[in-house]
Order: C-alpha cells, then structure tokens, then sequence
C-alpha cells in the first residue's frame, strides 16, 4: 500500500467525514517520517488503555486481527469514593501488551498507531510529564461539590453538557485538586486525559483528542475553543495553560512514532500516530458506523451510551449534545451507568463468596429461576449515577430480602437492577428527542449469557451483540487507517471494517414480567434517595 507522508504535508487534510470536509489543522509535526523505502506495510497497532490493564492489538490493512497481548495494572482506593492509578503503571502495561502483540502477530512494519482510554481519568505531570501523584480514576466521585459548582456558573457552553459538568470530569477533578491540593496544582504544567498523556508518550507532543476536549473539558470546537473564563469562574484560571498545546479531530495525524517509543515498543514501518479518543464513543465506529438511531452501549466495569444525532436537543438528562466531537457536523450524545459489571463481580464475589473462576455455576443457576418472582429488587447506583438521574451521590441497595433468600436470587436481582438501569437511561434518550432505533452491545457483556439475555428482556428489543475481538482495539485501527491515508475518512474506514454481529429477541413473557420490575426499580430509586444521599454524606465525613 501507500503510506502518505503526513508529516510533510501536514495534519490539514479535507477528507470527507459523513458529507462534511474535515476540519484543517495546523500542526508542525516534529521531523519527517522515518525513510522505510522498499518496506511493505501490512498492518496497524491499536492499544486500548482500560480500568483493569492495557490491551494491544495489531490488524491487518484489510481489517483482520493478526496478534494480541494485554498486561494488568493496580487500582487503588484510599477512600470511599476516591480511585487512583499510576501513570508510569499505565506506560510499562502499554509496552508490554504491544511487545506481545507485536510477536504474535510476526512483527510486521507498523502504518498506523491508534490510542483509546478511559475517559475522565486525570493525570497530574511536572514539566517533563512525570506523575506528581497518582492519577484520578474515571470513577473516582470526589468532586462532587465541584461539579455542582459548574452547574451555578449558567455558562452558555455548559449547555453541551447538560447544564453541568459530570463529577467524573477533567474540570471538576482540577477545581478539586485546586482546593485540596493547591501545592501539587501548582506545580502542576499538565493536567491531561489518559488518552493524551499516552499519545505525548508516543509522539512527543501534547495534542489532546477534540473528542475528550469536547467531552470532558468543554471545549468549543465552533467557539472558543477552551472556555478559559468558564475556568476563572470556577477558581482554576490558569487551567488552560495545564491542557494539550493542540486539539487535534479524531483520526487526524498527530506525528510519527518517536525514536523512544520504538524502542521500547519495538515498532517499525512509518508508524504514523492518530489522534485517539474515549474508548465507549469510539465504539461507533467499530459497529459498522453511526447512522442516527444506532446506539452502541459498551458493557462493562460500568456501560456507556453513545449515539450521534444530525440536529441537536438538548435534554438535561443525557451528557451532549457534543459538536464536532466525532465527525465533523455532528452531535454525538452519551450515557452512562457508572456501575454495572462491577455491581454483578461484587454480588458474586464479594457479597455470595464465589471465587471469579466459579461464577459460572452462579450464574447458570439463577438463570434457572423466573424472573422477578424472588421479591428482590438491587439498585445499581453503587458509585452514583452518571444519567439520566446525574447524581453522584446515590447509593447501591438491596430491597426485599428475606431469610429465605438465596444466592441465586441475590445474583439474578442485580443482574436485573443493572439491566432496569440500562432502560433507564435509553428511556431518557427517547424521552429527550434522541432516537433510539438499534441497539449494539459489546464488552464485558457477551461472557455473561444471563445479562445478555436479560438486558434484551428488560428493554423488550432486539438486540445485537458485537461478535469477535475488543470493540475499542477494532476502533483504533480504523483511527490508524484514515491517519496512515489508507482510508480518506473515518466513515469509510468504519464501513470496511465492521464486525459480524449475533443479534437476541425478547422473550415475550420476560418483557411482561420485566415492566412491574422495571416499575419498582424506578419507584424505589425515588423512595430511597434521601436516605441515599445522607448515608453518602457520613461515608465521606
């Protein structure tokens, strides 16, 4: 194949994304690419920077998955609410799920490279990027008074936001460390998105993704760009000046591999860097595209929501519309439940006392009961709710025990609370003018037959389960694709590379059942959120 010389050229090419040119950016890349004349380039590197460990993957140009390797990280959790990682964790996992990958796969010459992370999960760096305390986790909630705080300022760009910023978010995290923390705030010269602390890791350069300024620092891709008095309001005016050099649109050039990075990654070919982005957003490239009224729902630790929309709406119960954030002229809207796998591990294994390897007697024999007739119902805001509710400090419950209750019921009514949360937030979609006409499942999701299944009960839809490898590594090659110029835009690059999908119909009589249930879980959300909210204030006095 052909592989561009971005670098010469510039990152300011008018590919064509769903009808709408590209928007040009200026960027200087640093140097020319390597000269690897005479090298055939078969493939594309994607690494996916998650909750638990970074996964690699590398692709063939034609879409097809050649290797794979992934490494773990620790989470820790010095207090209720809080959920801290290392930076340097991240790296060291990153290099060696990309050395095996790379193995596996025959080591063949790179195009293209392509980074998604987490989002919302916050690293503090000195000048020359090294962490000055641990990272805060995406699910980290100590911000909450902060984030209540954005929602006073009636800033007109809050109002791609839903109002507010999420507790979870890059701004409220720095007003948070600001107050707390005003020393290492200081000395802070970055205060960044994982996504972009890994592509300066790779390239050398602070180019944050549009996508995660957009969605998570409320930048205004048809403004302002950085809201930077939104910034002086809160106490934190110097923020921008802590944020990437440069915003560059997903799948756009950043640069090539750095000299470092290939030798510790053990990359070689032109190994051109894109731009990232959110690991749950970028999932709708890697089902096909994103025609309004697909939902792609990443099911996992938590599920996040995310569909694009032609005209934007603006309820207050979804995060978005976001311009610009994924394709050019677009509104991309999410949701999100901020517990969900992690509700069902903590009923298996921490609540009944099954070891992991052993969930699957669990699960397949409270698939065995009938559904909603063992009394119980479990709310699923474990760590809050992220929408269509936003509140943070909502907590998890158990309602209806008995001492007859057994493990099995225990088990299959949180597998239920979390599906009556997915409706919950699909239902605020519709409920706001945002279409809700397919729904794709990926994730953590398909090794758990009882949740598929029951997810399609409660909602009463089809579903279609995206079959084969990791979502977010297939999205990344599609990123590397149009980076490397294989592809003009990321709309073609997503047609070729679909993946097959298995699609599950309700049971008729679970639809049924699951509305009563459904009926409750909402009743008792409303019922319980006084107490909810003073149980939190005690946890965190």
């Amino acid at each position: 194949m052909e592989v561009h010389d971005h670098a010469r050229a510039g990152a300011g090419r008018a590919a064509r994304d769903h009808g709408q040119p590209r928007r040009a950016v200026d960027l200087q890349l640093q140097g020319p690419l390597p000269a690897e004349r005479g090298v055939t380039v078969t493939a594309f590197l994607a690494l996916d920077l998650g909750t638990e460990g970074a996964r690699a993957a590398v692709y063939s140009v034609a879409g097809s998955p050649m290797g794979a390797g992934d490494d773990a990280y620790p989470t820790s959790f010095p207090r209720p609410g809080w959920a801290e990682q290392d930076p340097d964790d991240w790296w060291r996992a990153s290099v060696h799920a990309v050395r095996k990958a790379l193995a596996q796969a025959g080591n063949p010459p790179i195009a293209g490279v392509a980074v998604a992370t987490t989002a919302s999960t916050v690293a503090v760096l000195d000048r020359h990027g090294r962490p000055l305390r641990p990272a805060l986790l995406w699910m980290d909630c100590r911000a909450g008074e902060e984030s209540a705080l954005t929602a006073r300022t009636g800033h007109p760009v809050l109002r791609y936001s839903g109002g507010s910023d999420a507790v979870e978010w890059l701004v409220p995290k720095a007003m948070w460390l600001a107050r707390h923390e005003p020393e290492t705030y200081r000395a802070a010269a970055r205060i960044t998105e994982a996504v972009d602390y890994l592509v300066w890791r790779l390239t050398g350069r602070w180019a944050g993704s549009r996508m995660n300024a957009v969605c998570k620092s409320n930048y205004d891709p048809r403004g302002a760009g950085f809201p930077h008095d939104l910034y002086d309001s809160l106490g934190i005016g110097d923020l921008g000046g802590k944020l990437p050099d440069d915003v560059v649109p997903v799948g756009d050039p950043v640069g090539p591999l750095s000299a470092a990075a290939r030798d510790e990654l053990g990359v070689t070919g032109p190994a051109v860097v894109a731009s990232g982005g959110i690991d749950a957003h970028l999932s709708l490239l890697a089902v096909g595209g994103a025609p309004a009224g697909r939902v792609s729902i990443v099911c996992g630790t938590s599920n996040a929501f995310v569909t694009e929309i032609d005209e934007p709406v603006f309820p207050p119960t979804v995060w978005g519309p976001y311009p610009d954030a994924l394709h050019e002229g677009r509104w991309l809207v999410e949701g999100g439940q901020v517990s969900a796998g992690s509700v069902l591990a903590w009923a298996g294994e921490r609540l009944i006392g099954r070891p992991r390897a052993d969930l699957g007697g669990l699960i397949e024999a409270a698939a065995a009961l009938p559904p909603v007739d063992h009394g119980l119902i479990v709310l699923d805001y474990f760590m809050g709710n992220r929408t269509p509710l936003r509140d943070p400090h909502l907590r998890g419950a158990v309602l209806g025990l008995t001492l007859a209750s057994s493990p099995e019921q225990v088990y299959r009514a949180a597998v239920e609370g979390v599906a009556y949360g997915t409706r919950q937030v699909l239902d605020s979609f519709a409920d706001g003018g945002v279409p809700v006409d397919e729904v794709f499942l990926s994730g953590g999701i398909r090794h758990n037959e009882l949740w598929l299944r029951t997810t399609a009960d409660v909602l009463g839809r089809p579903v279609h389960l995206v079959a084969g490898d990791n979502l977010t590594l297939r999205a990344c090659s599609v990123l590397a694709s149009v980076a490397s110029g294989r592809h003009a835009s990321l709309t073609e690059a997503a047609a070729q590379y679909a993946p097959r999908v298995r699609t599950v119909e309700p049971v008729a009589a679970h639809v049924e059942a699951y509305r009563g249930g459904y009926a409750d879980y909402r009743a008792a959300s409303a019922a319980t959120t006084e107490i909810s909210h003073r149980l939190s204030e005690r946890s965190r006095s």
